[in-house]
């Protein structure tokens, strides 16, 4: 079994389930007290949430590339950075280390392809909406991604940073997304991307007449097949 290695705390809310899947589903295919091979290095949010708002993702990645750093001195083989927005510095990330990191859009793209939808609504923090850094990796697999006009932008990244992260949880917040997701599938979305990794803390199956791809789950699942070399 290889050893994972986790940045996580972008929040430390979604970080958990990370931990847990991963875990559980390695339970779930060896069986006994089996469990995942891990280690953690769990930043301070609130420094890189400053430097995404001053637009200074440059620092924030070589914040990222410490992390990833000291995961490969402590045996990691693989890197999972537990967090979509901050798969734009990713490049910066793989300069400070000899190991893979699993793109997390990649696995989500993977699991769309499976699915045979071509077009999806993507829903996350305002970077990885509008910015080309994740869209254009989902639209490099012949996927066509739709995203939220910008006043259901604004409300879908607000909810995202001063609730979810947070952990509150909020029904209103929920029916509010709900909406989103219905205008993204009357504009042609066939399935939608949860990606951010807290938004699968908010939206269940149950919140969508479509699919849900919750990337936090994906790429937790994905991490074990890379981890177990399935």
């Amino acid at each position: 079994m290889k050893t994972i290695g986790l940045i996580g705390g972008m929040s430390w809310e979604s970080t958990i389930n990370y931990y847990r899947l991963i875990n559980e589903e390695v339970k779930n295919r060896l069986g006994g007290l089996h469990s995942a091979k891990c280690l953690l290095y769990s930043v301070d949010f609130q420094e890189v949430e400053r430097y995404q708002a001053a637009d200074e993702w440059e620092k924030a990645g070589q914040l990222l590339g410490a992390a990833a750093q000291s995961l490969e001195k402590g045996g990691a083989d693989f890197i999972v950075i537990c967090t979509n927005t901050m798969h734009k510095v990713i490049e910066q990330i793989e300069e400070n280390i000899s190991i893979p990191v699993l793109h997390i859009a990649d696995a989500a793209a993977n699991r769309i392809k499976q699915s045979t939808l071509k077009t999806i609504g993507l829903l996350g923090t305002k970077y990885t909406m509008e910015q080309a850094f994740y869209k254009s990796r989902l639209e490099s697999n012949g996927i066509k991604v739709l995203v939220p006009e910008t006043p259901d932008r604004e409300m879908v990244n607000r909810i995202i940073y001063e609730e979810l992260c947070l952990g509150k949880i909020q029904q209103s917040s929920r029916e509010d997304y709900k909406q989103v997701i219905r205008r993204l599938v009357d504009a042609g979305a066939e399935g939608i991307v949860l990606g951010c990794t807290e938004i699968g803390l908010l939206i269940k199956p149950e919140d969508s007449e479509v699919p849900l791809f919750d990337t936090t789950i994906i790429h937790a699942m994905e991490s074990v097949n890379v981890a177990l070399e399935i």
